[in-house]
């Protein structure tokens, strides 16, 4: 299959980086975007992961080039509030890497240091492991030029919030339509099929468009892959238990103090609720499932959150969203690829919209570099992307599977959830998600240094290293118990180190003043 007449339908963020992507690495290639006017985006995703950056890299985008005009602010972490427990406090899953002490242990160190001190917070965890956490518990930031704060990277350990409408409005005027995008404002309202998937699209102006590739960027319609070739959909929700969310903005009460560097992710009765600080306003939704409670009434939680937390909600308008959370058994199916909503999503929790969108592009990219696109190129990515996906929906279950709250209805069930993970399978398997979580707590003892389940499962008090497990398998821990109390001795003093390094630093506000918005 050849690839030079690329067509995307659909716009949103899956479009429109779609179009950028292809704009910008296929300069020789005929790429056009059909987008229907009055067909609203869903625009949830207003909170990227540290992987956003290297698409940016990708396509030649800097900070600078879009930050202001795009509401943007920088992100160095993320911050899960009662999800342990009810009123537990929060913990953090930090951008960057940690710093081990000592190589054969990595960041099992903090768990012996838990094991000798049980009273050790859990957030000492992040705080211990991470230079980047003295940023943000003095919501600070730098650069970090001097590298008095350990490993930190600025530019390859920092994500952004920005505004999704005003991100898309950005690629449009600055890179597409410049570079010599074919856009097309128009619904389709006919596709035609033949044995290689789409022979041609009829839209409501009257033109026929034809295409070697079809994108699908139409959302959770899917109207491509889902409507027109059929292809069947997984759903995850035995794994996932939300499927609807409610969605605002609320504007600042002390910009100072709220603007923060993190998302907050705050569990409450049949949810959670995600908070994310844009420049000039906050971006803030619930999240929740139908099952127990009603559009009605989660809405008046939603209420009765935001102003338990001091925001001024008179002015307040809020959409309800629909979730589909599942993805497609293949997204690349004859002529014809998904990107964004339209192949699967996973619900909100830890900011993975716009990341399955930059994540399968790159794949894509990939698998169609060549001039001729063979079945095992589509089976290469389909592959590739279902596994991701699969991965990260089970990191993303794991913040409940882990929860031990049982206050409601919506809890007990999670507390109770069964996953079907081959538990009592033999098989050879590869070891990721629910799999690796397990083999780290019941055969290894330890986590991997740079592993997002890490931070997790120890905010949620599932550690691999107990007291039992030092005096079970550790018998060198009586023989290095000094080894041990110089290790902690480090770790809490560089710990120190790193709250002095920032302290002279500008806070996050007045570094947004002063690098972007002047």
């Amino acid at each position: 299959m050849k690839t030079d007449n690329v067509v995307i339908v659909g716009g949103g963020t899956a479009g429109w980086m779609s179009a950028t992507t292809f704009i910008r690495l296929f300069p020789n290639k005929k790429i056009t975007l059909i987008e229907a006017p009055n067909i609203p985006t869903v625009s949830v995703g207003e909170s990227t992961l540290q992987q956003f950056r290297k698409w940016c890299y990708l396509v030649n985008i800097h900070d600078n080039d879009f930050m202001k005009e795009c509401d943007g602010t920088y992100k160095l972490n993320v911050r899960f509030t009662n999800f342990h427990k009810k009123d537990s406090g929060h913990f953090d899953y930090p951008f960057g890497l940690t710093q081990p002490l000592d190589e054969r242990l990595g960041v099992n160190v903090w768990h012996i240091k838990n094991a000798m001190i049980p009273d050790t917070p859990l957030t000492d965890y992040a705080d211990s492991m991470y230079p980047v956490m003295s940023m943000v518990n003095k919501n600070k930031i730098y650069k970090n030029e001097d590298g008095l704060l350990g490993n930190f990277d600025f530019y390859k350990q920092t994500a952004f919030h920005f505004d999704a409408g005003k991100f898309v409005n950005w690629l449009k005027k600055n890179i597409c339509i410049p570079e010599g995008l074919n856009y097309i404002q128009s619904e389709v309202k006919k596709v035609k099929l033949n044995e290689n998937g789409v022979s041609s699209l009829e839209l409501e102006n009257g033109k026929s468009i034809k295409a070697d590739l079809f994108i699908d960027c139409t959302g959770f319609k899917s109207l491509l892959l889902g409507e027109s070739l059929g292809e069947e959909f997984i759903p995850y929700n035995n794994m996932l238990p939300n499927n609807k969310a409610w969605a605002t903005h609320v504007e600042y009460t002390d910009k100072e103090k709220e603007l923060v560097g993190y998302t907050n992710c705050t569990a409450i009765e049949n949810g959670w609720v995600w908070n994310i600080p844009l420049w000039s306003k906050i971006g803030t939704g619930y999240v929740y499932s139908d099952k127990f409670i009603s559009d009605e009434d989660a809405l008046e939680e939603f209420k009765k959150h935001l102003t338990s937390n001091g925001h001024d909600i008179s002015k307040c308008e809020y959409k309800n969203i629909p979730m589909k959370v599942g993805i497609h058994k293949r997204l690349f199916v004859k002529n014809v690829c998904a990107i964004g909503l339209s192949a699967g999503f996973v619900e909100p929790l830890e900011s993975n919209g716009l990341w399955s969108v930059h994540e399968f592009l790159v794949h894509l990219i990939r698998n169609i570099e060549r001039d001729n696109v063979s079945q095992f190129d589509r089976d290469t990515f389909n592959h590739a992307c279902r596994l991701i996906f699969q991965n990260w929906a089970e990191f993303v279950a794991m913040h409940f599977a882990l929860s031990e709250r049982d206050d409601t209805p919506y809890w007990k069930e999670n507390l109770e959830r069964s996953y079907d993970i081959d538990i009592d399978s033999l098989k050879s398997v590869e070891q990721a998600g629910f799999r690796s979580a397990m083999h780290s707590m019941s055969h290894d003892n330890r986590f991997n240094d740079e592993s997002g389940i890490a931070c997790i499962s120890t905010g949620m008090n599932w550690l691999p290293v107990t007291e039992t497990t030092l005096k079970h398998g550790e018998p060198a821990f009586i023989v290095n118990y000094d080894k041990f109390k110089q290790l902690i001795f480090k770790m809490n003093n560089r710990k120190v180190d790193w709250d002095r390094s920032v302290q002279s630093h500008p806070t996050l506000l007045e570094f947004l003043k002063n690098n972007i918005y002047d």
